[in-house]
């Protein structure tokens, strides 16, 4: 019997556990490890602080899930790994340490506040239930003035972004009309390349303009005050409302190791496998490719990485292997469009609006 640890409770981590559980027999163990014994659907956090879910709705019971699916729960939170002596240490949980045979690294980033000073005394973001709820207060509080809404150099988490700012737009319509309020997105990069001189390009910005959102890109926060944003370059915007998504690093439980980036995040190969170490996987936000990182590519990894440690544990080839890519739905006039990425053949296409239901389904899926 092997014993099979998943660090991680969400998206990525998730994914794994299921899809061990298709492919691999039933003799063996499996543990999870998770901060919290409560399942988040991240992608509705902007949702949580308009208001138009309660946490109930956007989260379940993990401890209890796992449990009907024969695997062991832990909560707590994981201090280091030792990938060499396969060993885990956790603080403040059930357990102080847990010995593994293999594992399926699933902690996700580290958002790294501390790296744009005041970021934490004045900036707001919806990447938690805690932070979205405090967000929510602040726009219950907002009456009019200029609401800006952006990322940070690094964020990598930029869809939040943009529903903020289509929501804003809505709650707003009436003020921003009347020229009381407006909304400002402002972004470290260039317009994004993928969407540069493309039909789908132009949608999107068409969209933003007829909800009066104001772009500025090349704008690369490192400083925040009680009343406005900044750059090394000297550039400034005073707002009344702020949300910022802060830059995202890897999780320091496996540093020092040499499997990481220099931002932290773990390398690995199309089967999610971390070459170099034994019997490491990881998946989801904390593992080190380029793009964006989105709900739907955990999973993908997730099933991938536990296809193939599956295989290795029953001595069968892996053949499973990720395709590293993005999906944005956009709204056209009732219509969506799907940009589909391939990072790694290095491919954009793009499919033409269609029917809306379809295409945001296969978006999701």
């Amino acid at each position: 019997m092997k014993k099979i640890l998943i660090l991680g409770g969400g998206f990525g981590a998730v994914s794994a556990a299921e899809s061990l559980l298709k492919n691999l027999t039933s003799e063996h163990q499996i543990t999870m490890v998770s901060r919290s014994p409560r399942f988040v659907f991240q992608p509705y956090l902007v949702d949580l602080a308009f208001g138009n879910h309660t946490i109930d709705d956007i989260s379940h019971d993990l401890r209890e899930a796992m449990k009907n699916r024969r695997i062991r729960f832990v909560q707590g939170e994981v201090a280091r790994v030792d990938p060499y002596a396969r060993q885990v240490k956790i603080v403040h949980g059930d357990l102080s340490g847990i010995q593994y045979d293999y594992l399926i690294f699933a902690l996700g980033g580290r958002l790294a506040t501390e790296r744009i000073p005041g970021f934490f005394e004045h900036a707001h973001h919806p990447l938690t239930v805690e932070a979205a709820l405090k967000f929510g207060q602040a726009i219950h509080s907002f009456n009019e003035g200029r609401a800006v809404i952006g990322s940070c150099e690094g964020a990598r988490l930029e869809a939040a972004v943009y529903k903020t700012a289509s929501m804003l737009s809505s709650h707003f319509e009436d003020r921003m009309r009347a020229g009381r309020t407006k909304i400002t997105i402002v972004s470290p990069r260039r317009k994004a390349d993928e969407l540069e001189g493309s039909d789908i390009g132009r949608g999107f910005q068409q969209a933003l303009d007829e909800k009066n959102i104001e772009v500025l890109t090349e704008f690369s926060v490192n400083r925040i005050t009680k009343k406005s944003i900044q750059t090394s370059a000297g550039a400034r915007i005073d707002y009344d409302l702020l949300m910022l998504l802060p830059p995202l690093v890897g999780p320091s439980a496996l540093r020092g190791i040499g499997i990481t980036d220099p931002d932290g995040f773990i390398r690995v190969n199309r089967n999610m496998r971390v070459e170099g170490v034994a019997g490491l996987y990881a998946v989801g936000d904390c593992v080190s490719l380029p793009g964006s990182k989105m709900s739907h590519m955990a999973v993908a990894q997730g099933e991938v990485a536990g296809a193939n440690l599956a295989a290795e544990i029953e001595s069968r080839i892996s053949q499973a292997e990720y395709d590293h890519k993005t999906m944005l739905a956009l709204d056209q006039a009732g219509q969506d469009s799907i940009l589909n990425k391939q990072f790694w053949m290095n491919k954009v296409r793009v499919i033409e609006p269609r029917d809306s239901n379809k295409a945001v389904n296969k978006a999701k899926a």
